[in-house]
């Protein structure tokens, strides 16, 4: 298990790295390839020993070879994040059909939720592609396993939290946008095929972190109730926390409510 847990942490950094690249392209459709990485500030291409994850940023001292223009700290932290999210993933799962799966969320969990705060969006390039992607690991895994009530489940929570978020998106929507609603459909899927007790941590973890931190930002005076705030990282980290914890969330919950009935 170490040798496994060890490997998923190199490539989860080498996976960082391009979710670097992929929040800054993304948005602006760019390609993913072409051309080759290079300072923002000077235009320069990053010599290969320095896009190395972490290490190079360390190496240069989090400034630009060429012109010194500072490099933010964000790659490597978001190199460093990738990679801690890919073993806690993978401690979870372990050798299972589902771990390709489930690390394939935790990417696009990453890139998504960077990419909604910076430009307030949910972008189909990724989103789309995903269902697709989605289920070719998670029916497979699911038949694998001979879990066919997990397969049919994620489809069902699938349509399921779409069809909720698209009645939500119309009943307010100022406050959901349909990115919204196109990434609650794949949550659904993924989160189906763990159990229904994750689609509904999950779906109300959301909501609860996204109400905290509102809350948070308007007794800061950071925002208003006219602020515009990027729902997505939160409908991500719901998921996220459904993915490592909906069990024993739902059995403390069950327990409360019988204990006050």
């Amino acid at each position: 298990m170490s040798a496994l847990l060890t490997a998923v942490g190199l490539a989860g950094l080498l996976v960082g790295s391009f979710l670097n690249v992929v929040v800054h392209r993304v948005p602006r459709a760019e390609s993913l390839l072409r051309p080759a990485s290079r300072c923002p500030h000077c235009a320069t291409p990053i010599r290969a020993w320095h896009n190395v994850p972490v290490v190079g940023w360390l190496v240069l001292r989090g400034r630009c070879a060429a012109c010194t223009a500072r490099i933010s700290v964000r790659y490597p932290l978001v190199e460093l994040g990738t990679a801690a999210l890919f073993v806690a993933v993978t401690a979870r799962l372990g050798w299972s059909p589902l771990l390709p799966a489930y690390l394939y969320l935790a990417a696009i969990t990453v890139a998504l939720g960077l990419i909604d705060v910076d430009v307030r969006r949910l972008p189909n390039a990724i989103v789309l592609p995903s269902y697709v992607v989605g289920g070719l690991l998670l029916v497979p895994a699911g038949l694998a396993r001979h879990d066919w009530a997990g397969v049919v489940r994620g489809l069902v929570a699938m349509a399921a939290l779409f069809a909720f978020y698209f009645l939500l998106a119309h009943v307010y929507p100022g406050g959901m946008g349909f990115g919204d609603v196109k990434l609650a459909g794949l949550l659904g899927l993924y989160l189906g095929s763990l159990g229904w007790s994750s689609v509904l941590v999950g779906t109300f973890a959301g909501f609860l972190l996204g109400g905290v931190a509102g809350a948070a930002l308007m007794l800061t005076r950071r925002a208003t109730r006219r602020s515009m705030i990027p729902f997505g990282p939160f409908m991500l980290a719901g998921a996220m926390l459904a993915f490592f914890a909906a069990d024993p969330i739902a059995g403390w919950y069950g327990a409360l409510l019988t204990y006050n009935a």
